[in-house]
């Protein structure tokens, strides 16, 4: 199994940043596709924005813009660079990544990183 930890959230205040950053760790595996989904109190867990082994990218219209997500395959790592925050980007992140792993398929979430965007 391939094992995702998050790092990076916290208490952020409107109009700031923040970069959330995810690795990934295993025997023997290969990543696919990365993202980050987040969900917020009483909502139903949202993607926020994807990205391919090739670097296919693709966004939330609600971040679209002012949010970037990148990876470092050699690190086994993706990132998420978020600029411009709002209140109602206060939720718990969660980091996926899906792809080969000593040859069987699987799909791994991180335990989630809570980010709060209050003044």
């Amino acid at each position: 199994q391939v094992q995702l930890v998050e790092s990076g959230g916290g208490l952020v205040q409107p109009g700031g940043s923040l970069r959330l950053s995810c690795a990934a760790s295993g025997r023997d595996f290969s990543i696919n596709f990365m993202a980050w989904y987040r969900q917020a109190p009483g909502k139903q867990r949202e993607l926020v924005a994807s990205i391919t082994s090739r670097g296919s990218t693709n966004y939330a219209d609600s971040v679209k813009g002012r949010s970037t997500i990148s990876r470092d395959n050699a690190k086994n790592t993706v990132y998420l660079q978020m600029n411009s925050l709002k209140p109602e980007d206060t939720a718990v992140y969660y980091c996926n990544a899906n792809g080969y792993a000593l040859g069987r398929w699987y799909n791994s979430w991180g335990q989630g990183t809570q980010d709060t965007v209050s003044s």
